[in-house]
């Protein structure tokens, strides 16, 4: 037991440093556009910065799929597996980079129809994606990559390619926005040139630490129809469960929108204590990810049993941490959020649900990572859509009622009815092992 929680921590640790220097590329461009002198660049970079969330949001299924394909391949001892399932997941994700890429125009015109922004920052968001866009392959394949390093058990990789991704952007872009003087498409160009250093990065850990799964690409067996259609089959599932996800959180800050700039900005700032959270408890469900599916391929129940229930309460642990740190330094996290005396009131007034969240997420946050690990999609994309449908059906009866709290309950009860989901097939899962 001392040795599988080793391997959760060895395993968590890196991958949540990674996951909180995921949103610094963002921060690090508004934060530069914030002195360029105008407030439409920052609009611009916020723009352009929701849609490539959206997309790349979309494409996550890659790093998903790929690491649970990858710890089962590893557990059974499948060396030709790993390497042919690293070849696809490099494959597809270059053609999804390429796909983007060429669909780039008609992307950012039906995005900035559905967002109806001032026509300033819309010429700046433009050139902004315009840009940012040719850096779409090589986001893709970090995802193939970074997912398979996760099922190899190693996420110490991709927390350096993020941390050097970063410490390239900052001064790439000040010398180019400043130094150049290419205003919003030095910024672009910046993260751009991050990411693709952060690929070369990867790619030279990948030689260095794994040269000997690197053999001479098969095609057929790369592209052997069983093989291929299962990993297309759990991408495909996956792919759908996000869309579930995304109608849920964009429907959420949509509702918000509707009650006034109060409430949005309230609920906003909640929502980035709930993703503060999230970070912290992906690294342990990346662990589950990695762990699990090794032990699926090993066809070891006890050691993948033990691995699920010390998660569990890893994550019992990090919500009664946050939950303490919420509920003691409540004036104090707002506070560093905003000094609007009215926003804070009213972040105030609903932060009792925020306080819930970990507590009513903590089953579907774990399974997450258990059943990608396992690659049991399937029921993955039927727990999202039972959760999908309990949102926005206990939104339909709450919300006219209870206005803000009934749009928090809705949410609240959408991760429930995911997690109880889960719970209810896992027994199934151990069968299966």
């Amino acid at each position: 037991m001392k040795k599988i929680d080793r391997d959760i921590f060895k395993i968590a640790l890196p991958a949540i440093v990674s996951n909180i220097t995921v949103p610094l590329l963002g921060l690090v461009d508004t934060a530069i556009v914030g002195h360029m002198g105008s407030a439409s660049y920052i609009g611009a970079i916020a723009v352009g910065g929701v849609i490539f969330s959206i997309i790349y949001w979309l494409f996550t299924f890659l790093r998903m799929g790929t690491s649970g394909l990858t710890a089962q391949d590893l557990g059974s001892g499948n060396k030709a597996g790993i390497t042919n399932t690293l070849y696809r997941a490099c494959l597809l994700a270059v053609i999804i980079g390429v796909a983007l890429i060429v669909l780039h125009r008609p992307i950012f015109h039906i995005a900035m129809g559905l967002m109806d922004a001032e026509p300033e920052v819309a010429v700046h968001a433009r050139t902004y994606f315009y840009i940012c866009i040719w850096g779409a392959v090589a986001v893709q394949l970090l995802y193939a990559l970074n997912g398979w390093f996760i099922g190899m058990q190693n996420t110490r990789i991709p927390m350096v390619v993020a941390i050097v991704q970063n410490v390239v952007n900052i001064p790439l872009s000040l010398l180019l926005v400043f130094g150049c003087g290419m205003d919003i498409a030095g910024v672009a160009l910046g993260t751009v040139l991050a990411q693709y250093i952060g690929l070369i990065v990867a790619v030279v850990a990948l030689r260095l630490r794994y040269k000997q799964y690197l053999t001479r690409i098969e095609w057929g067996r790369v592209l052997q129809r069983s093989a291929l259609l299962r990993f297309l089959n759990v991408n495909r599932d996956i792919m759908l469960r996000m869309v579930c996800l995304i109608a849920v959180t964009t429907w959420f800050t949509a509702v918000g929108s509707k009650q006034g700039e109060l409430i949005l900005a309230a609920n906003a700032i909640l929502f980035q204590l709930f993703y503060l959270f999230s970070f912290f408890f992906d690294g342990f469900a990346n662990a589950a990810e990695a762990m699990c599916g090794k032990y699926k391929g090993a066809r070891n129940v006890e050691d993948f049993a033990i691995t699920v229930k010390r998660v569990f309460l890893c994550g019992l642990v990090l919500v009664a941490i946050f939950t303490a740190c919420y509920v003691v330094g409540e004036d104090m996290i707002l506070g560093l959020l905003s000094d609007n005396q009215l926003v804070l009131d009213t972040a105030h007034d609903y932060f009792h649900w925020l306080l819930l969240v970990p507590v009513c997420g903590i089953m579907a946050f774990v399974w997450d990572g258990v059943f990608i690990g396992v690659t049991s999609t399937r029921y993955l994309l039927l727990s999202m859509f039972v959760g999908t449908v309990v949102f926005f059906g206990a939104y339909m009866l709450l919300f006219p009622r209870y206005g803000n709290d009934g749009l928090w309950v809705s949410f609240l009860l959408y991760l429930l009815a995911r997690g109880v989901m889960l719970c209810l097939v896992f027994p199934k899962i151990v069968r299966e092992i």
